[in-house]
């Protein structure tokens, strides 16, 4: 089934940008999640009340978020259809592992592509795993100790409760994400899609050309009976708002509109008004309102610029309803650009793949043992809570807190893949392509692939950073691009202080590797390279790798723990250690 209308021109060098861990949620969902939640657990980062979003861009610690199959084969997001009228919209591939903006991609340079993907002997390999996984278990070690020692501290009884039964030990529960997708509303949320899916199935088989129809009518109802019918009639007014500007056919309008939409749902003190049309009182109130709007607003604005980009397909109101109201998207993402939803919803007589059904299942099944698996985790590891009590975590040796920190960013992969997945599961059902997961953040070393959201990143990419930064391999456009981008991921996450310190380092490390890119081609850098075999090559880059990596994740805590957390681990694992004090 297409994924995207075709394009006669071609393409443009593939975008590089992945945005880091925290892009894809609000920061209403991951940066407060624990304030909504009345089991206090990781402090929230000092960020004012304003609005937040959910998930997980895994999307705050937490909302944003991502499945499980094809976690090995890279996907590029759809590119952009500027608005001066160059076609875009096409897939591009994936860059090869290792680039950065401009590099691979968009050069034939010898010393750029060589040892990148060269092998290297197998005993060497063998060693490396070795080494890693010795380093993981030694850490490992050193926190399930901590974890035990502080089941009873005073400080950890909010967030450290008490867990199953036949495992016989206290579970860490101080992420309210997911204790709300898979403890408190877990029978609703479940019901909720098996209603979906139940009524998709009838009307496939009975009346497979109504069926967007259906999806449209079933998230309606669902929104309507869940935040009650004045919230209904906000977002309506937002989705004509957008769809009359569409209409006159001015990108700029339209975007400039969809942010002012967007800001609208994150400042003060439009904020307040518009959480007033919500009726009654339940503890999801307003994780759903914020990521009901937010989410809202992407598509709509996705719409519009759709619309300017191909005004001969007269696109009608309808068909924004049908896409904005699509239930298992709506509330908690991912987001699918409307070009893609619009082509693969509308297929009157859908046929699945070859073994389709059977991947499916097994995307299915590995949902539920993540999910029992992160559960059994939290039983003997308490790493969301540890962050929480600078004083402990100060006590923990290097290696324990240097596994604590990564942990916690292998934690909100995991929890972002689980989340899509399990919604990515539904859509599949419904015979549509949702965004891919992204990769494992143990196997990024560059900010350019670093994300958690595909989806937000796909938009992003096309609408923006695509358009502004061309084909990313100079050096003041990719920084217009990738400021634009950031900014606007700011505003998505919403604007406080640990937001704009977040936005700032991932956008300084995106560009900085491709400064380095640039200083690497000179003379003599590129002769010294080129003189190197293709296997040296390949462990000269490693080391700068390694480097990258962990900048990746000290960048990244600081919006998915507090930022004196992440003074704490940089002062210890940079500056002093604990073996000097």
């Amino acid at each position: 089934m297409p994924s995207s209308p075709p394009f006669p021109q071609p393409p443009y060098p593939p975008s590089s940008l992945r945005l880091p861990a925290a892009s894809s949620a609000p920061c209403s969902t991951r940066l407060r999640s624990t304030q909504l939640s009345s089991t206090p657990g990781r402090p929230p980062p000092p960020c004012p009340p304003p609005p937040l979003l959910l998930l997980s861009p895994l999307t705050a610690h937490r909302l944003k978020g991502v499945g499980t199959p094809g976690l090995d084969t890279p996907h590029r997001g759809p590119r952009a259809q500027p608005v001066d009228g160059r076609k875009v919209g096409h897939r591009t591939p994936e860059p090869e592992v290792g680039s950065v903006p401009g590099s691979l991609a968009a050069s034939s340079s010898p010393s750029q592509a060589m040892g990148v993907k060269t092998a290297l002997p197998a005993a060497e390999l063998g060693l490396y795993s070795l080494v890693v996984s010795g380093a993981l278990a030694y850490a490992g070690r050193g926190l399930l100790d901590a974890s035990q020692d502080g089941a009873h501290r005073k400080a950890f009884r909010e967030s450290v409760r008490p867990g199953w039964e036949y495992i016989g030990r206290k579970m860490d529960v101080a992420d309210f994400e997911w204790v709300m997708w898979f403890t408190s509303f877990r029978n609703v949320i479940v019901f909720a899609l098996s209603g979906h899916v139940l009524f998709a199935k009838l009307c496939t088989m009975v009346a497979p050309q109504l069926r967007s129809w259906m999806y449209a009518v079933y998230g309606v109802l669902a929104v309507l009976g869940t935040m009650g019918p004045w919230y209904l009639l906000l977002l309506l007014g937002h989705c004509v708002g957008l769809y009359v500007a569409s209409l006159l056919g001015q990108p700029w309008l339209c975007l400039g509109l969809g942010l002012a939409s967007l800001a609208s749902f994150k400042v003060d003190p439009l904020i307040s008004w518009q959480s007033g049309f919500v009726t009654g009182t339940f503890d999801l109130q307003e994780v759903l309102f914020h990521g009901g709007s937010g989410f809202t607003v992407l598509r709509c604005t996705s719409f519009a610029l759709e619309s300017c980009a191909h005004p001969e397909r007269r696109y009608s109101l309808a068909d924004l309803l049908k896409y904005n109201f699509y239930l298992p998207f709506f509330f908690f993402g991912p987001i699918m650009t409307f070009d893609r939803f619009h082509a693969q919803v509308n297929q009157v007589e859908p046929v699945r793949p070859e073994g389709e059904l059977w991947r499916i299942q097994v995307q299915a099944g590995l949902s539920v043992v993540a999910i029992v698996a992160v559960d059994i985790f939290f039983h003997f590891f308490y790493i969301l809570t540890i962050p929480s009590d600078l004083k402990f975590a100060n006590r923990l040796s290097d290696s324990a807190l240097a596994g604590l920190a990564y942990s916690n960013l292998v934690y909100d992969w995991v929890k972002s893949a689980v989340l899509f997945g399990v919604v990515n599961t539904v859509a599949r059902l419904d015979h549509l392509d949702p965004p891919q997961p992204p990769k494992c953040i143990t196997a990024l070393y560059v900010f350019g692939e670093t994300h958690f959201d595909r989806g937000i990143n796909d938009w992003l990419c096309k609408y923006v950073y695509d358009h502004i930064g061309g084909e990313h391999s100079a050096v003041i456009p990719e920084l217009g691009a990738s400021v634009a981008t950031f900014a606007i991921t700011t505003l998505w996450l919403g604007p406080c202080d640990i937001v704009y310190l977040w936005s700032f380092l991932n956008c300084f490390g995106l560009n900085f590797e491709l400064w380095v890119q640039k200083l690497a081609e000179q003379r003599p850098l590129a002769g010294i390279e080129a003189r190197l075999s293709e296997q040296m090559s390949r462990r000269v880059r490693a080391i700068f790798g390694a480097m990258n990596f962990w900048a990746i994740i000290m960048y990244n805590l600081v919006s998915l723990n507090s930022l004196e957390f992440t003074e704490l681990v940089t002062r210890r694992l940079l500056l002093t250690g604990r073996r000097w004090r």
